[in-house]
């Protein structure tokens, strides 16, 4: 099958339209709609609904999906693995990238790096970590570079970079700002502000506290630390936050209270990594 109809079918099944594929893509929409009409007739089957100027994919299409993706990113591994062979470190390196470490840590070493590599072509996702490792899971990215899961999977193979220090922070005007030798049941008294208990982040506070037997409040929840450290700076609440986002609060001094969280990479344990995705690793972990 060729793979220019297959990427428009992928295209047009993930975005469900057609003029959002050809913006994809970079083509027309007619060019997109002449791959469909190709590949349709290659399958004997119609691939998508079109009602009311939705676009849905039929149960064929939704066969084909998953196999579609299998044979465009094969076809991709077999370009790559050509290359490596040859010794180039070149083609496309796709990264998956937490939205606070692509803010806070990666920006000096992204731009060394493409300097350093002109031919690799970076394509960058910013997304939660949670994301991020699904992403790699699933083989839509070959390295992520997040805050680690608490948890280990047989198929992710990951690294710790940085030991990343948590903070109690609050309001410089905060009632927990004046409070002689705070202790966790204080800080249970007032609004909190946490990433969702869907977050790594999210997940290790809220197990120091129920370690504790403490219920919190917690009235406010968003998964973007830098938002979170502008709400607890107006007052909305405390939070914990990492060290990088506490330079206008007041940090709290929990006596014997120390957590942090594990910042690295992932790559998937039954993939070989490109020469592109070595070259990254030996950039963000240089080898001692």
């Amino acid at each position: 099958m060729d793979k220019h109809n297959l990427n428009a079918f992928i295209a047009v099944a993930e975005t469900k339209s057609f003029s959002s594929a050809a913006e994809i893509l970079h083509v027309t929409q007619s060019t997109i709609s002449k791959r469909i009409a190709l590949l349709e007739t290659t399958m004997g089957q119609k691939l998508f609904d079109r009602i009311a100027r939705q676009v849905s994919v039929t149960p064929a299409g939704a066969e084909l999906l998953p196999r579609a993706k299998h044979m465009v990113q094969e076809y991709q591994n077999a370009i790559q693995a050509i290359n490596d062979l040859a010794g180039n470190t070149s083609g496309i390196l796709r990264l998956a990238i937490s939205h606070h470490l692509g803010l806070h840590r990666l920006p000096p070493l992204l731009k060394t790096y493409a300097q350093e590599h002109p031919d690799v072509i970076l394509d960058i996702e910013f997304m939660d970590s949670e994301k991020a490792y699904e992403q790699v899971l699933q083989g839509h990215s070959e390295v992520a570079v997040i805050t680690l899961a608490l948890e280990q999977h047989y198929n992710i193979t990951r690294n710790k970079i940085w030991n990343d220090c948590l903070r109690f922070v609050c309001a410089q005007d905060h009632p927990l700002s004046k409070v002689q030798e705070p202790r966790l049941a204080h800080l249970a008294e007032y609004p909190v502000i946490l990433p969702g208990l869907n977050t790594y982040t999210g997940r290790i506070v809220q197990n120091l506290f129920q370690a504790e037997d403490i219920r919190l409040k917690s009235p406010m929840s968003t998964n973007y630390l830098e938002t979170i450290s502008t709400m607890v700076e107006v007052g909305l609440g405390w939070s914990v936050l990492p060290e990088t986002l506490v330079k206008n609060l007041h940090v709290i001094p929990i006596s014997g209270c120390h957590i942090q969280r594990e910042l690295g990479y992932i790559h998937h344990t039954k993939k070989t990594l490109s020469n592109s995705a070595k070259a990254f690793i030996a950039l963000i972990n240089p080898p001692l």
